[in-house]
């Protein structure tokens, strides 16, 4: 019993690994894009001879601390003065 509770754990903690087609589908942006967030050390990227890969718990640890919390946008529109609503 002991032993299937180990591979299961083992299991849960093996590395998934995507292309960089599919991170950046999985984020639902360009690999251009990818590839500068990787170059810019937003994004964690693994080169293996040729090809680039990511680890999906990276991928996704991303997605969580690109969050947005309320009262960020504010930046994106202006407080008309005289009545106090918003400018487009």
């Amino acid at each position: 019993m002991e032993e299937k509770a180990a591979e299961s754990k083992q299991a849960s903690q093996e590395t998934v690994w995507l292309s960089s087609g599919q991170a950046a589908k999985h984020l639902g942006i360009t690999p251009r894009t990818l590839y500068r967030l990787i170059n810019e050390g937003q994004l964690e990227g693994f080169r293996f001879g040729r090809v680039i890969r990511l680890r999906l718990d990276g991928v996704d640890q991303f997605v969580e601390q690109s969050r947005i919390q309320p009262g960020d946008l504010s930046h994106l529109y202006q407080e008309s003065p005289e009545d106090g609503g918003i400018v487009d």
